[in-house]
């Protein structure tokens, strides 16, 4: 009972962190309107700084990866989350362009270099290996009440302002107050498993083995599955402006309907992990699906008829959100049914981040050129974007399908 109590300790504590440390670099998510104002930037300047962030976060996936796989993964979380919070805290006293550009380089350092590995190798060596799904499912869960609630008691402080730019730097301090919370929760929940480690051959890294990833394909589609989940995931963002410049209604309203959409719908993601472990019985066969399902409503937002209802139009942009965070929520639980080893986890996550986050290096500053140049019409091209992004994910989840099923017909027949 200690252990199992334990196991959901540890669970919280890291969605504590996962759920904070990335809150500030994309603080858009919920802020796109305040953030410009504050700020005094455009939309494509404000896309810039997350093309920046993820250009850090390009250079030092594999390097962190590496660094994570060799040593004590709760001291790398630790120090990422107290750097993040004392970066976040300078950013809430200045709000200049240039110097966001650098901080947000930064921030590649303080959440990416050693904490992505960090935290994935972490939860891969929680769960068992037939509750994959279920425990990355729970860590969303986790994350994404953690930032809700985090964003919630930031748009609560907006009260005491009438002013954007005052009333956004409440919110970075909010942020930079939950990040620092988050590492003393890992300091105090987070007991590493020596046994476990061990005996799964956890710290027997070596730098050939990076090699044989590189040249395992099945490596490859599993970066591009990322790369889907992870683009519909951060673009579900844009439905915010969308309700405000087009639909209409208050950033306020929005800003809560995006709270929902990008935190609150993470509960479903433990019920995502048991339909895909029990009912489908395999993450890429429920990932064919729901990939199906996002195709079809970014096609349908571009239907809805003119004069559809308020309500209609801000209730429909939530399930894109749903059924996005469904599948991203446990997106890297399918490392296990690709078979990569707990040993190598990290830097695998490294190499697959590379491909997998580059929309942050492109899609933001290309969204927000489409916005400026083309106003309201914009938004058709992003819809148009994203259901293309999930056409190219079912396509790679169908590959990953078949390959494993090809792999269990050999093992069954030896």
């Amino acid at each position: 009972m200690e252990s199992k109590l334990r196991k959901y300790l540890s669970i919280l504590a890291l969605s504590a962190s996962g759920g904070s440390i990335y809150l500030i670099p994309y603080i858009r998510y919920v802020f796109y309107d305040h953030q410009i104002a504050a700020m005094g930037i455009t939309n494509q300047q404000l896309g810039f700084l997350s093309t920046i962030y993820a250009i850090g976060c390009m250079l030092l996936y594999i390097p962190g990866g590496i660094i994570a796989d060799k040593t004590s993964t709760k001291k790398c979380i630790i120090l990422s989350l107290l750097s993040t919070a004392v970066l976040t805290t300078i950013f809430a006293f200045s709000m200049n362009y240039t110097a966001a550009l650098i901080i947000w380089f930064l921030f590649a350092f303080t959440t990416t270099f050693v904490f992505w590995g960090s935290l994935f190798k972490t939860i891969r060596l929680i769960a068992t290996e037939n509750e994959q799904g279920f425990i990355f499912g729970l860590y969303y869960m986790g994350n994404g009440i953690f930032g809700a609630i985090v964003n919630g008691i930031a748009i609560w402080t907006m009260r005491f302002s009438d002013q954007m730019n005052t009333q956004f730097s409440y919110a970075v301090l909010i942020y930079a107050a939950s990040t620092l919370v988050s590492a003393i929760l890992i300091w105090v929940l987070i007991k590493e498993d020596k046994e476990k480690s061990k005996e799964l051959k956890v710290n027997e890294f070596k730098l050939s083995q990076v090699g044989g990833l590189v040249k395992n394909p099945i490596l490859w589609i599993f970066s591009f599955i990322i790369f889907a989940g992870y683009a519909v995931y951060s673009s579900t963002s844009y439905f915010t402006p969308y309700l405000t410049e087009v639909v209409g209604i208050t950033p306020e309203e929005s800003g809560v309907l995006s709270i929902f959409r990008t935190y609150l719908f993470y509960i479903l993601a433990p019920l995502s992990g048991i339909v895909a472990d029990k009912v489908f019985k395999s993450t890429s066969k429920w990932f064919m699906s729901l990939f199906a399902i996002l195709a079809l409503l970014f096609l349908g937002v571009m239907l809805l008829p003119e004069g559809t209802s308020v309500i209609v139009v801000s209730l429909y942009t939530l399930l894109p959100g749903m059924f996005g965070l469904a599948l991203y929520g446990i997106i890297f639980s399918i490392a296990q049914e690709t078979r990569i080893p707990a040993a190598v986890m990290g830097t695998a996550v490294g190499i697959a981040s590379i491909i997998g986050y580059t929309p942050d290096f492109f899609m933001s500053t290309m969204f927000g050129t489409w916005l400026d140049n083309f106003g309201a019409s914009g938004y058709r091209y992003i819809f148009l974007f994203l259901m293309s992004v999930c056409i190219v994910g079912l396509l790679a989840s169908f590959f990953i399908y078949r390959k494993v099923k090809l792999i269990h017909a050999r093992e069954s027949s030896k």
